[in-house]
Formats: structure tokens, sequence, C-alpha cells
């Protein structure tokens, strides 16, 4: 490899990190905000089942069974979310390889 081509990937990689970091603090926006709507609708289902008069053993089951969208919605936010961070570290792994690369090769 040349150093003129290590350099451009490394300044390719280098700006997909940057975007990275941009893309990570828009999931981790969504992650928050489905766990708060999340938490909001379990805790009125919770009251809701409660004034029913339903076992309190039942209701957290239940509720958890009514809100089951907002769930699904939750852990798929920080599934998104826990994957953008392993892809960001990928970004930083080749980004380090890059730099090794090229201080290898700018020493020869």
């Amino acid at each position: 490899m040349e150093i003129t081509n290590v350099s451009q990937e490394l300044y390719a990689a280098s700006k997909r990190l940057g975007k990275s970091a941009d893309a990570l603090f828009g999931l981790g926006r969504d992650k928050a905000e489905t766990e708060r709507v999340y938490r909001a609708e379990l805790a009125k289902e919770m009251f809701k089942l409660r004034q029913e008069k339903i076992p309190a053993t039942l209701i957290p089951d239940m509720a958890k069974g009514n809100v089951s969208d907002l769930l699904f919605n939750r852990d798929l936010a920080e599934t998104k979310f826990q994957s953008g961070i392993k892809a960001a570290d990928a970004i930083k792994v080749q980004v380090s390889a890059l730099q090794t690369i090229l201080k290898y090769q700018s020493d020869i």
C-alpha cells in the first residue's frame, strides 16, 4: 500500500467515525425517548389494573403484556444503540490499523 492510499483511507475512516458519533447521539436520544414512553405507559397500565382490583402479583406481568409494543420498541432502540457503538468501535480499530501502517511506511 502506498502512503497516499493509506492516508486517503485513514481520512475516510476518520470522517466515518465523526459521522458515527452524530448517529450515536441520535440513537441514544431514541433509546432514552422510547424508555421514557415505555415507563410512563407501564405505570399508567399498572395503575389501571390496580384500580380494577387485579391481584398485585399479576399486575407487573399483565401490564407488561398490555404495553408489549412499547417494550418491543424500547428493546429495539437499545439494540440499535449497542449496534451503533460496536460499529463505531470497528471504525476505531480500522483507524488504528491504518495509523500503524502509515507509521510503519513513514519509518521505512
